[in-house]
């Protein structure tokens, strides 16, 4: 997957500026608060319909401005295809149109362009709640299991519904109802996370043993957000509907589903330093990456902001010759060229940002 054509308006700072991104990495070079992360972010939310710093109405639109608008083009490899998506979104309202044609849902754009990304917040992946880590298992899943994403409707339209009902203190068999289709999308929703970290397993063993020898061994362990080993969904929310009841939510189900990482090479209960977690979290985004790859015969984007700042530069010299020698295109924002880049890339392809304008050299 590559991108050939990046537009941008009215994203914060960024008022009109438009790339020709090359094959491989391209480096975003500016001052702080030049632009250079925001560039970045135009990518996350046409991906994601978010940005990694928030919500589009969390000030991504420019100041004074109704709208941001993104167009992105792109070489799809499998099936070998050129595509192309835009989106203006008001932070309240948004249109889409995806080559072409008109969207009606927000998750058509971000299932056709898939962007990973490593950001300075990216360490909550491990050591933040749960919210993060349930994302991060849909992602996967969001990309390869064409099933998955209606199921995932059905348990967040049912959620909804019954926690309403919860608030209004109803009971009998509106919430029987309710209870029944939680139960039903809720079990194949978590067996699909199950199986996908099971799948996983394997790849971040070895980007662990790469990028972070000194953390040992990686497991993962899956919390599906209920005691699925002891009885059923459909029992969980019964059994927790009093409880429910009184505070009003659901207090059982996917949507309280975790996992968890554990290093052999640190002590039982000790938790992760700020950079072991980044460390840790790096490691699982770019498993993610590998089995998206495997899965579906192209890499997704590999955005990395900020990374020298990140890691320090024998770290970021494995990161980069792995993504060099995947032939990813990587986009990687920093205020200078990292030595590193030049000692074990051979070319690359930078852009200066500078006052909301992006230029080429």
């Amino acid at each position: 997957m590559q991108v050939t054509r990046l537009d941008i308006t009215q994203l914060r700072s960024l008022r009109a500026v438009s790339l020709a991104p090359a094959a491989g990495i391209n480096v975003l070079i500016g001052d702080n608060g030049a632009g250079k992360t925001s560039v970045l972010e135009a990518l996350h939310v046409m991906a994601y319909g978010r940005s990694f710093r928030g919500r589009v109405g969390d000030g991504l639109v420019g100041v004074g401005e109704r709208a941001l608008e993104i167009f992105v083009e792109w070489q799809q490899a499998v099936p070998q295809r050129l595509r192309r998506a835009g989106l203006r979104h008001s932070g309240q309202s948004w249109e889409g149109r995806l080559d072409g044609e008109p969207v009606s849902q927000l998750g058509q754009l971000c299932a056709a362009l898939a962007v990973v990304t490593f950001e300075p917040g990216s360490h909550a992946l491990v050591n933040g709640g749960g919210e993060p880590r349930r994302r991060f298992m849909d992602w996967g899943l969001f990309h390869v299991e064409q099933t998955f994403l209606p199921y995932w409707r059905r348990y967040a339209r049912a959620l909804k519904q019954r926690n309403a009902l919860l608030k209004a203190r109803a009971g009998g068999s509106q919430l029987d109802s309710w209870d029944h289709e939680l139960a039903e999308a809720g079990e194949a929703i978590t067996g699909w996370r199950q199986h996908y970290l099971e799948r996983l397993q394997p790849w971040l063993s070895e980007t662990n043993a790469a990028l972070a020898p000194t953390l040992g061994e990686a497991t993962l362990t899956f919390l599906p957000g209920w005691r699925r080993d002891e009885i059923s969904l459909a029992d969980a929310l019964l059994l927790s509907r009093d409880r429910d009841l009184a505070t009003g939510f659901t207090s059982v189900g996917p949507h309280r589903a975790d996992w968890r990482i554990r290093h052999t090479g640190l002590p039982q209960g000790a938790a992760l330093s700020r950079g072991q977690a980044k460390l840790s979290a790096l490691g699982c985004l770019l498993a993610q990456a590998e089995r998206h790859a495997a899965d579906r015969g192209e890499w997704p984007i590999v955005v990395l902001d900020d990374l020298a700042s990140e890691l320090d530069s024998s770290h970021q010299r494995r990161v980069l010759e792995r993504l060099i020698q995947s032939h990813a295109q990587v986009f990687l924002s920093g205020t200078d060229i990292p030595p590193t880049l030049r000692d074990v890339a051979a070319d690359f392809t930078t852009f200066h940002v500078e006052h909301g304008d992006v230029r080429p050299g």
